[in-house]
């Protein structure tokens, strides 16, 4: 689950819980926003942990080390 997907499902979640005035005999309009927003915010967490971790290591960097009077450039 990505970030924006997770962003989706709080906000869904969020207007199930706060901005829905309906309700039902055999379905809680609440609770279901409720669990979405749970899981879209753990779902962020989650990603953002991820993402932190992993977010590096397709970007090549370039290292410099000096030596005295010579400086040499290392592509990584």
């Amino acid at each position: 689950m990505g970030i924006g997907l997770s962003l989706m499902l709080s906000a869904a979640g969020a207007v199930l819980i706060w901005a829905v005035d309906w309700s039902s005999a055999s379905f809680d309009v609440r609770a279901a926003g409720v669990i979405l927003l749970v899981v879209g915010v753990i779902g962020f967490f989650l990603s953002l942990a991820f993402w932190a971790s992993w977010g590096a290591r397709g970007i090549p960097t370039r290292a410099t080390r000096r030596s005295e009077n010579t400086v040499t450039v290392v592509d990584r």
